[in-house]
């Protein structure tokens, strides 16, 4: 059975980011607090939604702020909660979410990140998640404005093949630089600013193409049509 009493650290909940964020989104992230297990993980946390009235657009906002992680099997862990909570071991009642945990690092601070601990940080469980994966993931994440999942084993491994291949983290972060200039604007390629499509088999080219100028488009022209999903296949090609 789960503590009885959660709190919220005014250092995060009075913050900058914190209060610039939706009510709604706000309101979200006290309810999932109140509802976490001992460890800060959730497992419901759209059933959460509906019972505070909020949206996905909200937890996409906590998640894009990184109030709260996310892992494939649809587990959320609220980053702050060893910074808002402290439990006495006779009360506290470990998290059942034990791989979820094994993908984390405590920080000095004592925030939740994915990864590996770094040299003098207590690690929560075995390594899952390389550094650089990490890292470019989340850049990938700050340029499109979009919230992929470093824990994704399709994205690890794309970024490993590139890796094994020779190529650099300042090359993956040039790729994504090249494609969001060219693809965050245009509303049906903008899709394509994801990791299989930018780390795949043509991750060498998209490197060594030249910068491309943003187009002016003008009304009175008719756009041309495209097979979205004959395009879709030739970038996974």
């Amino acid at each position: 059975m789960c503590a009885e009493r959660r709190m919220f650290a005014k250092t995060i909940v009075l913050s900058d980011a914190f209060l610039d964020m939706p009510l709604s989104a706000r309101c979200l992230y006290f309810t999932l607090g109140m509802l976490a297990d001992d460890d800060g993980f959730i497992n419901s946390p759209k059933s959460i939604m509906r019972q505070c009235g909020a949206s996905e657009d909200d937890l996409r906002v906590l998640l894009s702020k990184k109030f709260v992680l996310a892992f494939d099997s649809g587990v959320i862990v609220i980053k702050h909660w060893r910074i808002n909570n402290y439990l006495r071991n006779d009360r506290y009642n470990g998290t059942k979410y034990v791989e979820e945990m094994a993908s984390l690092k405590l920080n000095e601070n004592g925030s939740y990140s994915y990864g590996i601990p770094s040299s003098g940080i207590p690690s929560i469980g075995k390594d899952s998640i390389g550094k650089d994966s990490i890292d470019i993931v989340e850049y990938l994440n700050e340029k499109s404005g979009k919230n992929f999942r470093c824990s994704s084993k399709k994205t690890k491994d794309l970024i490993q093949a590139r890796l094994n291949e020779g190529f650099t983290i300042d090359d993956f972060k040039t790729v994504i630089d090249k494609k969001c200039d060219e693809w965050k604007d245009d509303g049906k390629m903008n899709q394509f600013l994801r990791p299989e499509t930018l780390f795949g088999t043509k991750f060498e080219s998209y490197l060594n193409q030249k910068e491309v100028k943003k187009k002016t488009t003008f009304n009175n022209f008719d756009q041309r049509e495209q097979d979205w999903d004959k395009l879709d296949e030739l970038f996974n090609q």
